[in-house]
């Protein structure tokens, strides 16, 4: 194969490429119809009990049921300061700072290491 030949060929190489390339991303754009749902959340009055509930029971309950945080292993107060930095910080909960320990204290008070 002569420079001309090889010149002509990755042309139609890369022609081949485009046409495929625009084959492929040309395919006709479906519709998507997007609709409202309603969930209806099961309600629950439980609330956190004994000396210190009150921080838990301010912040943690508008986004979680005392149940939930209840049926979570039995963790040291370190664990438990995690999960409140990890609730405020990466899932944006409305924990103020100076009641991040307060929580983590609390909460390791009533699910703490045996």
């Amino acid at each position: 194969m002569n420079s001309h030949e090889k010149v002509r060929f990755a042309l139609c190489a890369v022609a081949t490429a485009a046409a495929a390339w625009t084959a492929l991303f040309s395919l006709p754009a479906r519709a998507v119809t997007l609709k409202p749902e309603s969930v209806q959340l099961p309600a629950s009055s439980r609330r956190f009990a004994g000396a210190g509930a009150e921080a838990a029971n301010s912040h943690c309950l508008t986004c979680h049921s005392a149940g939930m945080v209840m049926n979570q292993p039995d963790m040291p107060r370190a664990a438990w300061l995690a999960e409140v930095n990890k609730m405020k910080n990466v899932f944006k909960g409305p924990i103020p700072e100076d009641q991040v320990a307060v929580i983590a204290d609390y909460l390791a008070s009533i699910k703490g290491s045996k």
